[in-house]
């Protein structure tokens, strides 16, 4: 599969655990994808920030991966994230998930120490030459502490065959204006900063890696076709409906928010893994009044 297959609004799964153990638990991790899929989704990104993968162990981030990947069953590109510290565990990963079945896969580069440029690019590589799917480089020095720079990205498009398309997370939308000067839009981009969807629509983006479809995927889906479509007036309506509730759950954080909205729509996903806590009820509150306002209409 090519990147240019995918498009459009890729959804992030949950890792739901359950709540006499903590545990990972599989049979929700599957309903949510079922769920995920009966909405009109058009791929799947599980084991992102929203999987909370960076809070699972080797064997559950397996698990997961292999059940997600198996849930989906073809019936939607599905691309992993395989974050990971080492660059030996994320070749681990990257292969696991070619073998179980994925599309292509999604790497952050995480640091403890800054990483050089020529670091960044090996990591790359390295992953790049023990898989043959696509790799989507995911920017985001939010949550990496790696703020690699359009030109950065351009290289490991240029130096790397399978480094094939970009996400990008910074917030900063000229990013995604610069790196489609540098390529000639020849590299497809991905918008990971949910108040930046109808902007980066506009800019050219081929998708959005959002948990958003977890609580209002038909906003999410009505976004995408209204701007594909050109229709920049019902663009700017469905976008400003929903960016209140945006602008909440990635502050509130992603697993936390999206797994208080789960419960209040009646699908009970447990509670993030620690250090993480649930949402404050005070968080609830809002969170139900933000979710009611976004819906009110659609």
């Amino acid at each position: 599969m090519t990147s240019a297959l995918f498009k459009g609004i890729i959804a992030y799964p949950i890792t739901p655990f359950r709540p006499s153990d903590g545990r990972v638990d599989i049979d929700a991790l599957e309903r949510s994808i079922d769920r995920l899929l009966a909405t009109g989704v058009h791929g799947i990104a599980p084991l992102g920030s929203t999987g909370e993968s960076a809070y699972l162990s080797d064997d559950e981030w397996d698990e997961v991966a292999h059940s997600a990947i198996s849930r989906v069953d073809k019936r939607l590109p599905v691309v992993v994230g395989i974050s990971d510290l080492t660059t030996r565990n994320a070749v681990r990963r990257a292969t696991f998930a070619e073998r179980a079945g994925a599309d292509a896969v999604m790497v952050l580069p995480v640091s403890y120490w800054k990483l050089s440029e020529h670091e960044i690019v090996r990591h790359y590589a390295a992953i790049g030459s023990a898989i043959n799917i696509p790799i989507m480089v995911y920017n985001n020095p939010a949550t990496s502490g790696i703020d690699m720079s359009p030109q950065l990205i351009a290289r490991l498009v240029r130096e790397i065959d399978n480094v094939t398309m970009v996400k990008e997370s910074s917030g900063d939308i000229q990013r995604m204006h610069v790196l489609h000067q540098l390529s000639d839009g020849q590299i497809p981009f991905y918008n990971g900063s949910n108040p930046l969807a109808l902007e980066a629509f506009a800019a050219g983006a081929a998708g959005w890696c959002t948990a958003a479809p977890n609580l209002i995927p038909q906003l999410n889906i009505d976004l995408y076709k209204a701007s594909m479509s050109g229709d920049a007036l019902a663009a700017r309506q469905i976008f400003y409906q929903q960016l209140p509730l945006l602008k909440f759950i990635l502050k509130g954080g992603l697993p936390t928010t999206i797994k208080a909205g789960l419960r209040l729509q009646g699908f009970e996903a447990g509670v993030p893994r620690q250090p993480l806590l649930p949402l404050s009820e005070e968080g609830v509150v809002e969170l139900k009044t933000l979710l009611d306002m976004a819906t009110a209409h659609s």
